[in-house]
């Protein structure tokens, strides 16, 4: 469950602008969401060739190039249909946890 929790997360931070792979995760460990290098290339590898991220090469002033990461339009639509299931699981569980108070 955590894996697909952060691939909708990953696909909201870059809802709107492309990212550094660094950015996304100082974006992530900002709201709490703890993830390492290690854990965000694969997710990254894995939505790329799902077709929901596409990167560009951009040069830097401070060293090598860097690949930055953007949703595709399937990405964004993509993201717009789990926002749905996500506002629609959160309502269930709410009124799940409602009746039990």
């Amino acid at each position: 469950m955590r894996k697909g929790v952060l691939e909708y997360c990953i696909l909201l931070v870059l809802d709107g602008k492309p990212l550094y792979a660094s950015d996304i995760i100082d974006e992530l460990k900002t709201s709490k969401m703890i993830v390492v290098e290690g854990t965000l290339y694969p997710l990254l590898t894995r939505l790329k060739n799902a077709g929901l991220l596409a990167y560009k090469w951009e040069e830097s002033t401070q060293g090598p190039p860097r690949k930055y990461y953007e949703l595709t339009d399937t990405g964004k639509k993509f993201v717009k249909e789990l926002g749905d299931s996500w506002d629609e699981l959160v309502e269930a569980v709410g009124t799940i946890k409602a009746s039990k108070s």
